[in-house]
């Protein structure tokens, strides 16, 4: 059975616009199974269409220049309207300056892209694409698509009640997801050793061909080192001077791993939300991990009941960016002088959502001083705490506060 990823239908909609679909996120999340599909969809319509892997020597040899590579593509379509998917594009030097030619040049063809790192760590893609290009995002496998393939689509929009009333399956969902995260091919395995030897095999390939051969570090087995420290310090402020002296690395450059580490979609920093600056603290951010499989991973613990808390408040993270992916919605944090904090601040552009995240199954609406403290200072209209089973709605003050289970936000 395959996972039915719901960005497809996105991509078959952008599949008559003129403009370059880039479909573009983290080493082995399924970018090329999607290509794929959109292959077969067109040819089975009777269309045209050729298909090139960049990370196949035989293939990749036509990109050697822009000149070779028109010339081929004209040749084997015999100049007719066709569609031409490129897999991992970031191969490809100067790969945005190329496909801006390719896109000037008002050729009759369609350009479907992928690439396994934003291109903006070669170049300045987004000045050369500008109005040429379409982004499509592809993180691993969310928790949506997780629990319909997990329940094999027996239930649809119904999953939310269904897990309501199940508590093992919620205790299986949940942690299953929380300990293998979401990458495709780990889901799809069938035993535990499995799911270990194809997380080890995603992380040496995106150590080994992002980090080493892409990005050219001078020191990979630093940027190692600061992986595992951030797998071990997920939610927590950085602490730049502490990570230094740990890795070896000057600030500067650290700072630099920590950008390529979101460039190549493996982490992701939450800046802090402050509106006064002489009492919110720190500019600091927290960095969460996209994939709960591939941070435990670089911990090297996979069942670790004393760390369920902070994998829920990963597994929160990751259901937050899904939920307002498409929005002007930006996650933030909160925390000031005085150690009051809100794990999660969701600026919304007109107002602000604060979330707070707990790991328990509650059994009545409670709120923490801290919280509370947000709501009097900031009185939004509405609040979330996101937990394992209450649905509840308060007021506190002028603000409405929600007590949402986790798989409502699927």
């Amino acid at each position: 059975m395959e996972i039915a990823r719901t960005i497809l239908k996105d991509l078959q909609a952008h599949l008559s616009a003129p403009e370059i679909t880039l479909l573009i996120g983290p080493r082995q999340a399924g970018k090329t199974t999607l290509l794929r599909e959109l292959r077969t969809q067109l040819e089975k319509e009777g269309e045209l269409c050729f298909f090139f892997n960049l990370d196949i020597d035989s293939e990749a040899i036509f990109f050697q220049s822009q000149q070779k590579f028109v010339a081929h593509i004209q040749a084997i379509s015999g100049g007719q309207k066709s569609y031409i998917f490129i897999d991992e594009v970031q191969r490809i030097a100067d790969a945005g300056l190329f496909l801006k030619g390719l896109y000037d040049r008002q050729m009759p063809y369609k350009f479907i892209v992928t690439g396994s790192g934003s291109l903006e760590l070669k170049e300045r893609i987004a000045e050369s694409l500008v109005g040429r290009k379409q982004n499509f995002f592809l993180p691993t496998v969310s928790v949506q698509e997780w629990v319909q393939y997990a329940t094999e689509y027996r239930f649809g929009d119904r999953i939310s009640a269904v897990i309501h009333t199940d508590e093992l399956l919620e205790e299986r969902l949940l942690n299953t997801y929380m300990t293998y995260g979401g990458y495709p091919r780990v889901i799809t395995s069938p035993t535990i050793p499995l799911k270990n030897n194809i997380l080890q095999e995603i992380y040496q390939g995106y150590i080994e061909r992002d980090i080493g051969q892409l990005l050219q570090l001078e020191k990979s087995s630093a940027f190692v080192v600061l992986l595992q420290l951030l797998a071990n310090r997920s939610g927590q402020l950085v602490n730049y001077s502490d990570l230094s002296k740990l890795t070896g690395l000057s600030v500067a450059t650290l700072k630099n791993y920590l950008w390529y580490s979101e460039k190549t979609f493996v982490t992701e920093s939450v800046t802090p939300f402050f509106r006064n600056k002489e009492k919110e603290v720190t500019k600091a951010p927290q960095y969460y991990f996209w994939d709960l499989g591939l941070r435990n991973y670089l911990r090297g613990i996979f069942e670790d009941i004393s760390d369920q808390g902070n994998r829920f408040q990963i597994f929160a993270f990751r259901l937050l960016e899904d939920h307002f992916r498409n929005s002007v919605a930006s996650l933030h944090y909160w925390r000031t002088q005085n150690q009051a904090e809100v794990d999660f601040v969701i600026n919304l552009g007109h107002r602000v959502l604060p979330v707070e995240i707990k790991s328990a199954k509650m059994k009545k609406p409670e709120l923490s001083r801290s919280f509370q403290s947000f709501l009097s200072k900031y009185n939004p209209p509405e609040a979330w705490i996101i937990n394992r089973h209450l649905r509840a709605d308060i007021l506190s003050g002028e603000t409405k506060v929600r007590f949402i289970p986790w798989y409502d936000l699927i």
